[in-house]
């Protein structure tokens, strides 16, 4: 599957483009972050792109992102599933070894949200994108909105 328009909308609203790079919201510093989200390496303070490059960077991520939900969902999904999928992917990540993510969590087990999805209970992992909105943070009530956002595409 590819993300629809509607998908891509959706990160959109919510990534924003900002053609200069900013620190994290949440952290204040790393990892920085300039076009539609991009992190990475070499984006720090000082980066400034094109729109054109931000553009660009946006279809290669969601690519990405595309790639690691359709490898890693082992159920059928609608479009909606498949475009919150991979908007909260791109915005909370796959997950690693250090870090939790949506996919693996640090210690190797699948998110509930997945573990839910490839179960065929789709409404629990609807529910289980509320999960992910780090409850006390500066970044909590945004998170907040795009996951609700993300749900109601899932849910549609």
């Amino acid at each position: 599957m590819q993300t629809s328009k509607r998908g891509v909308d959706l990160i959109k609203q919510f990534e924003s483009c900002k053609l200069v790079a900013y620190p994290d919201p949440k952290t204040g510093g790393d990892p920085w972050t300039v076009g539609w989200g991009a992190t990475g390496r070499g984006i720090g303070r000082g980066t400034i792109w094109e729109q054109s490059q931000a553009d660009q960077r946006l279809a290669v991520d969601i690519a990405e992102r595309e790639a690691i939900v359709s490898a890693n969902v082992t159920v059928p999904m609608t479009q909606g599933q498949f475009d919150a999928m991979v908007s909260i992917v791109f915005n909370v990540g796959a997950g690693s070894a250090s870090r939790d993510g949506i996919i693996r969590l640090k210690d190797g087990r699948p998110s509930t949200l997945l573990r839910k999805l490839n179960a065929g209970d789709y409404e629990g992992a609807s529910l289980a994108f509320d999960s992910w909105v780090s409850p006390g943070s500066n970044v909590e009530k945004g998170l907040r909105r795009r996951r609700a956002a993300e749900r109601a595409v899932f849910e549609s």
